[in-house]
């Protein structure tokens, strides 16, 4: 029941930043345990930054400093702020808990020139 819709990527050149947004439905409380993932060309897909106990955010150490979760739960929605952009941050980004039964959406693809 749980649905999420991943939006907000494109083209981006190098430096440059991006919003993407997570639209959540079918529950309450899937906004609070919702994190970001990525897959970039030819590889698996990987955490890019997820809750954890205490209100916490773990980011991969490759994106510290550049990305930041936030959540609106009045929109029932999380978003992933993208700065300092870098060729190696293409990848197409999925919103998810990463365990069932959460479903994996379409993503959005995020592409970034130098």
């Amino acid at each position: 029941q749980v649905q999420l819709v991943e939006s907000g990527g494109g083209l981006v050149q190098a430096g440059g930043s991006l919003r993407l947004s997570c639209a959540v439905s079918g529950s309450a409380f899937a906004i609070n345990v919702i994190g970001w993932y990525r897959q970039g060309p030819g590889k698996a897909r990987d955490v890019v930054a997820l809750p954890v106990s205490g209100g916490s955010t773990n980011y991969a150490e490759s994106v510290k400093g550049r990305f930041t979760i936030s959540r609106d739960k009045a929109k029932n929605t999380v978003y992933l702020q993208m700065n300092s952009l870098k060729p190696e941050d293409t990848a197409i980004y999925y919103c998810n808990r990463g365990a069932w039964p959460y479903p994996w959406g379409q993503g959005t693809q995020v592409t970034v020139s130098s």
